[in-house]
């Protein structure tokens, strides 16, 4: 039953055009903040060379050491108490596959030893496939 005859019920209407506005807000805070480093928490500036990037590898196991020997294997940081460790690390890492690639992403003011420390635990997890990652030369 209709009690109010001579009033007309005013539709509602849902605007759009602020929620709109909003996600793109939301969207462009989102990009400005996102971080796109592959390690983030350690601040590596690979050393330069020359020459021709490698094919991809499967599943290989990123090593990360920056110049204030700082280590963190597949983006996790851990902390270096000695080579044996590192090689535990590095075989909890690698799961079951038998023999990984082992990318070195090493900063170019690390120090040597720690690069060594890395293809030495390496060397005892029994891992034998190792490289490097570099940046190209400015031209």
């Amino acid at each position: 039953m209709n009690f109010q005859r001579g009033r007309n019920r005013e539709e509602p209407e849902i605007n759009l055009i602020p929620m709109i506005d909003v996600l793109l807000v939301i969207l462009i805070f989102m990009m400005v903040t996102t971080s796109y480093a592959k390690f983030s928490e350690l601040q590596i500036n690979l050393p330069q060379a020359g020459g021709e990037a490698s094919p991809a590898q499967a599943n290989p196991i990123n090593v990360g050491v920056d110049a204030s020997e700082h280590y963190a294997i597949n983006n996790q940081g851990i902390s270096y108490t000695g080579v044996t460790a590192l090689a535990t690390a590095l075989k909890q890492a690698a799961g079951q596959q038998t023999d990984p690639t082992i990318v070195i992403n090493a900063d170019a003011k690390a120090p040597h030893q720690s690069v060594i420390n890395i293809m030495e635990a390496a060397r005892q997890a029994g891992y034998g496939r190792i490289t490097f990652t570099t940046q190209n030369q400015p031209k």
